[in-house]
C-alpha cells in the first residue's frame, strides 16, 4: 500500500480550518482562541523542528546523540511534571523525584523492549528508540505528575488524621498508606482506561499512524500491543518510585510530617 504524500497547501488548508475554530471561540467570548492560535502554532514550530533534529539523527545512527535526545526528552518531562502539580516539593524536589522516576521506569522499560523483545540492529537505532521514549515518557510523564499532586494534596487535605497517626505510635509508612494507595491508583488510571478502550472507543495513535503509513493491520496491531504493554509498565513503576520518594520526603528522620516542605498551592 503507498503512501499518500501531503503538500504544503493540504496542511495549510488544516490550519485554515483552526483558524475558523479560533474565531468561533472568539465571537462566543469563551476567552480561548489566542491560546488555540498559539498552540497551533507551537505545534508546528516544535514538530518542524523534533523533524529536522530527528532527520541528522537517524542519518547519523550514533549511540552518543540517541543518548544526549533521551537526556534532552527526560529533562523537560521532568519539567512538564513540576509545572502539573497544584503543591510541589520546595527546593528542587519536584523535579528531581519526577526526573527520576522516569528515568528508572521509562528509561529500563524502552531498553529492555528494544534489546529482549524488539531486537533492532544496533539495539539504539533511533528509528526504534526516539519514538518508543517518546511514547514511555509522555504517558509515565502524566502519571508521575498526577500521582505526585495526588499525594501533596492529599497529605494537606488529610494533615491532622496523619499526625494523630503518629501520636498513637504508627509508623509514617503506614500513617499516609492509604493517600499512597490512592495517588498511585491516580497515576495508573489514564492507563487502565486506554487499554480497556482501545480498539472499542478508539484506534490508539502509534497503530493509526502505522496504518495510515501503509502498514499491514495486524501487523499495528502487534506493535500497538506491545507498546500499551511498555507505557503501562512505565507508568505504573514511574508511578510507584514517585511515590515512594514523595511520601519519604513528607517526613524527617524522627518521621515527623514536614508540610513546610511543600511550596504554597498555585493560583
Amino acid at each position: 500500500m503507498a503512501v499518500i504524500p501531503l503538500a504544503w497547501w493540504q496542511l495549510a488548508l488544516a490550519a485554515v480550518m483552526v483558524i475558523g475554530l479560533a474565531g468561533c471561540t472568539a465571537a462566543m467570548r469563551l476567552g480561548m482562541s489566542r491560546g488555540l492560535l498559539l498552540a497551533a502554532l507551537r505545534t508546528v514550530i516544535q514538530l518542524a523542528l523534533i523533524g529536522l533534529v530527528l532527520e541528522a539523527l537517524f542519518a547519523a545512527e550514533r549511540l552518543l546523540w540517541v543518548a544526549l535526545m533521551a537526556l534532552a526528552m527526560l529533562l523537560i518531562a521532568g519539567r512538564e511534571v513540576v509545572a502539573r502539580q497544584k503543591r510541589r516539593f520546595l527546593g528542587g524536589w519536584s523535579f528531581g523525584i519526577g526526573t527520576l522516576a522516569m528515568f528508572l521506569s521509562s528509561f529500563t522499560v524502552t531498553v529492555l523492549t528494544l534489546t529482549v523483545i524488539i531486537g533492532p540492529e544496533p539495539w539504539y537505532r533511533p528509528q526504534y528508540a526516539i519514538p518508543l521514549l517518546g511514547m514511555l515518557l509522555g504517558n509515565t510523564m502524566t502519571g508521575v505528575a498526577l500521582a505526585l499532586d495526588r499525594l501533596t494534596d492529599g497529605a494537606w487535605q488529610q494533615r491532622g488524621v496523619i499526625e494523630n497517626r503518629l501520636m498513637l505510635g504508627q509508623p509514617w509508612s503506614r500513617a499516609i498508606e492509604d493517600i499512597r494507595r490512592d495517588a498511585i491508583r491516580s497515576g495508573l488510571m489514564p492507563m487502565i482506561n486506554a487499554m480497556a478502550a482501545a480498539g472499542v472507543v478508539s484506534l490508539p495513535g502509534m497503530m493509526t499512524g502505522q496504518i495510515l503509513a501503509g502498514s499491514p493491520p495486524a501487523l499495528a496491531v502487534k506493535y500497538q500491543i506491545l507498546v500499551m504493554f511498555a507505557i503501562t509498565l512505565g507508568t505504573g513503576f514511574g508511578a510507584l518510585a514517585a511515590v515512594s520518594m514523595g511520601s519519604r520526603r513528607l517526613f524527617d528522620k524522627r518521621e515527623r510530617l514536614r508540610l513546610e516542605r511543600l511550596a504554597p498551592p498555585r493560583k
